[in-house]
């Protein structure tokens, strides 16, 4: 290829490459050893790698509903919780051998590891009067005789107990739960493991015990292992899958062993090379930052294919394997740096996400780009160098199907324009039917033990997902104020009103039963009492007949001046929630003067707005993101009219996908909050190479519109279909995660992916013709900083 045209800065750096190109030919020895030794010493680091069992690491300190949720749990028990929830095969809740079991299991359940209470029917604190005396005991005692007379005597207590029904037992008796509080030290991190391991045992055992009940396991402790869990799974599967359709991919498209094995090693030594420092500064893993591999392998291969490809090119045209592999670094330094660039632009915007799984998930697979990078233009050409490449010459039958294609798009430029504006037009008109929605039980699909039992749970007894209000009372002592009480009472009608609640906890109730019960279990006296002084003795002498761990510290303040009410919820989505949390609000402001600031808390809580926050920051990563990418564009084909033009082949791909889903789906959750940000960086791998072998064409080789875009569909076009068809590849192979929120964004990445070639080859060139083709005369003296694959 002639030189001739090239400015002396282009010649200069021409130069640059080609001399760096022979000393890695000249060094091969010891550029493969040196890259082989830092993949040791930077993989050495994967030993200090530790997986967060903890809901909360979805959470950033500053996140405002966790620290609500924190404030909480400082005026209360720090708590979570194991559910076990049991169905007899036939009959009722109510029958000797069922009653039996559940208060063997209670007894049990409390062994399990940082226990600290056990709810269930058989223990319930069930108090009655006895002439002048309050009794308080097991609503199932150990000597209970399970007679006729028995059991209509529990039935009775059990139906018409508020803090029972629909919630430790279902309204049609069908169903019933054993409640386990857990207190974690959160010391270790094999305390979730450790617990779930007990408590699966315990299960296996009653099981075995008791075939003819159906047991199913789920609670906040669950959720945490379940992501463990999911994640686990994840790797094991998903990784080799990946290394698996990557190796078919490319043994297809490259059709070099040697190539092939190569390409698979810089994409380990990548890998291995991330999640080593990843240990190293002690990121911790997560489900969403556990798919950092699998996304580093996809990425890898992009700059190794356009590296062999323009070599494989070269030498089917009779060119030496070194001369080849020289030509092949000198034409693709640049843009190999340059996506690689935008790429880790992209994913180090995630660090604005609320979100700090995915902040690391961004910081690792930034790290793994940049090693990617550094082992294409090093340990590759090092390799193939050493490696035996067979290449037959023949004539290239992909680039005169390029022409084709760029032919048909030069005649139909106008319908292309306009039929491609139309399609994107059509496809945004949907994003608005988009809804936010981050149930948490729904970030695992059905091959996730919890999801199954949850599901079951939630359709025989009640849901997981629970919103919590602290009610502060005026002081120490307050709750016992007949009127504050009258306002709480009011508040728990409030929420019992409401069609998605489907039970309410709330310390009224247990007001009501004492007074009744001081009046000789009178039903007229089943109201509030009407005194301060009375209401706080009723209040201490049921404490003090309370045994050890079924306090009402679950409920109360140690100093009485606060409530917990918390309120069940059906499966709702997020934004009902958050209606829920503001008319709540709307209603204590108006009626609650003491709790007129309180909002809802609880994990489900923090889960309903986390899709939003993620995305009000995601907006200044992104926009950030945008405006770096598209200056870097800007300088390096130094033209700024190319630069705006590739606004829009970076912009709409990502548009589409989300009018797309809008269209098949319609609801998202947290992970459309990064797709945007990380495909950005992506896509524009295939911009980059297309606008600068455009600008290559217009400025070397004196070309007008027309032959520059003939000229970057026949030299580039074939790598960018192979680079899209394997990122697509790797992005789908992550949309099988059991982890949803990893399955939508790897689905949605490959759906941009798919937009961004279609607009590159459609959309771009037409736009290049549209904007760019009056102008004949070439830009003397200054060639491209980025050059594209040969």
């Amino acid at each position: 290829m002639s030189d001739e045209g090239l400015g002396n800065s282009a010649i200069r750096k021409a130069g640059w490459v080609t001399k760096y190109a022979q000393w890695v030919i000249r060094w091969r020895w010891a550029v493969i050893a040196a890259s082989i030794l830092i993949t040791l010493g930077t993989g050495f680091g994967g030993q200090f790698l530790s997986f967060s069992t903890d809901y909360r690491v979805f959470f950033s300190k500053e996140n405002p509903q966790l620290q609500a949720f924190e404030s909480l749990q400082r005026v209360f028990n720090k708590e979570d919780n194991i559910s076990l929830v049991l169905q007899p095969d036939n009959g009722d809740v109510f029958q000797p051998d069922m009653l039996a079991a559940i208060r063997d299991l209670t007894e049990k359940s409390w062994q399990v590891p940082f226990a600290t209470r056990v709810d269930s029917l058989s223990n319930f604190q069930n108090s009655t009067a006895e002439q002048d005396d309050l009794i308080v005991d097991d609503l199932v005692p150990a000597d209970s005789p399970l007679d006729v007379a028995d059991l209509n005597r529990i039935r009775t207590a059990a139906m018409s107990e508020p803090l029972l029904l629909a919630r430790i037992i279902a309204p049609d008796a069908r169903t019933t739960m054993v409640n386990i509080t857990i207190t974690l030290p959160q010391k270790a991190l094999t305390e979730v493991p450790e617990a779930m391991a007990y408590v699966d045992g315990l299960v296996a055992e009653f099981r075995a015990d008791n075939p003819d009940i159906t047991l199913a396991i789920t609670g906040s402790v669950a959720l945490n292992n379940s992501f463990s869990v999911s994640a686990q799974g994840d790797m094991q599967t998903l990784i080799p899958l990946m290394y698996g359709i990557l190796l078919l991919v490319m043994a297809v498209l490259l059709r070099s062993i040697s190539g092939t094995f190569a390409t698979l090693l810089v994409i380990a030594f990548s890998a291995m090379t991330a999640m080593g420092l990843a240990g190293w500064f002690a990121i911790p893993l997560t489900p969403p930052s556990v798919m950092a591999p699998t996304i580093i392998l996809t990425l890898a291969i992009a700059d190794s294919i356009h590296v062999l490809i323009s070599m494989f090119h070269s030498m089917r045209r009779g060119v030496p394997k070194r001369d080849a592999l020289v030509e092949s670094l000198r034409v693709n330094f640049q843009p190999v740096f340059l996506t690689s660039l935008t790429t880790i632009i992209g994913f180090l915007s995630l660090n604005f996400s609320d979100a700090p799984p995915f902040r690391d998930l961004g910081n690792i697979t930034a790290m793994g780009v940049g090693a990617a990078w550094f082992f294409s233009i090093a340990f590759l050409p090092a390799l193939m160098v050493v490696l035996p490449v067979r290449v037959k010459q023949r004539e290239e039958h992909e680039s005169a199907a390029m022409e084709r294609l760029a032919d048909f798009v030069i005649r139909r430029r106008g319908p292309i324009m306009v039929g491609t504006l139309a399609l994107v037009v059509g496809l945004v008109a949907f994003i608005p039917k988009i809804e936010l929605n981050d149930q948490f039980v729904k970030y695992f699909d059905k091959s996730i033990e919890f999801r199954n039992d949850t599901d079951w749970a939630t359709d025989n007894l009640s849901g997981i997902y629970q919103a919590q209000w602290s009610i502060p009372a005026a002081g120490s002592g307050g709750i016992s104020d007949p009127d504050y009480l009258r306002r709480l009472e009011g508040f728990s009608q409030f929420l019992r009103a409401r069609g998605e609640v489907v039970h309410v906890l709330t310390l009224t109730d247990i007001f009501k039963r004492l007074n009744k019960n001081m009046h000789g279990d009178d039903p007229d006296w089943y109201k509030l009492p009407d005194q301060r002084d009375l209401a706080a003795q009723y209040l201490l002498l049921f404490e003090m007949s309370l045994p050890f761990g079924l306090d009402l510290n679950n409920q109360v303040n140690v100093d009485k001046s606060a409530v917990r009410v918390i309120a069940t919820l059906e499966n709702v989505t997020t934004n009902e929630l958050q209606v829920l949390d503001d008319e709540a609000s709307a209603w204590l402001r108006d009626n609650f003067p003491s709790a007129a600031e309180t909002k809802a808390s609880g994990p489900f809580v923090m889960f309903a707005y986390i899709a939003k926050r993620n995305i009000e920051g995601m907006l200044t990563g992104t926009f950030l993101a945008f405006v770096l990418i598209s200056a870097t564009l800007t300088i390096a084909l130094r033209s700024p009219k190319l630069g705006a033009i590739s606004l829009a082949p970076n912009l709409v791909p990502a548009a589409m996908a989300f009018g797309i889903w809008g269209l098949v789906v319609g609801e998202v959750g947290m992970a459309s909050s990064v797709v945007a940000a990380t495909s950005l960086g992506i896509i524009v791998d295939a911009t980059v190479h297309f606008l600068s072998k455009y600008r290559r064409a217009r400025v070397e080789r004196g070309e007008d519109a027309e032959d520059a875009v003939r000229y970057a569909f026949s030299t580039v076009g074939t790598a960018l279909w192979v680079t899209t068809a394997i990122l697509v590849a790797g992005f789908a192979v992550l949309s099988l995660s059991t982890f949803k929120i990893n399955g939508v964004m790897g689905m949605l990445t490959a759906i941009t992916l798919v937009m961004a070639i279609i607009i590159d080859f459609l959309l771009l060139p037409a736009m290049l013709l549209l904007l760019d083709g009056r102008r004949k005369d070439r830009d003397a003296g200054q060639a491209p900083l980025a050059q594209a694959a040969e």
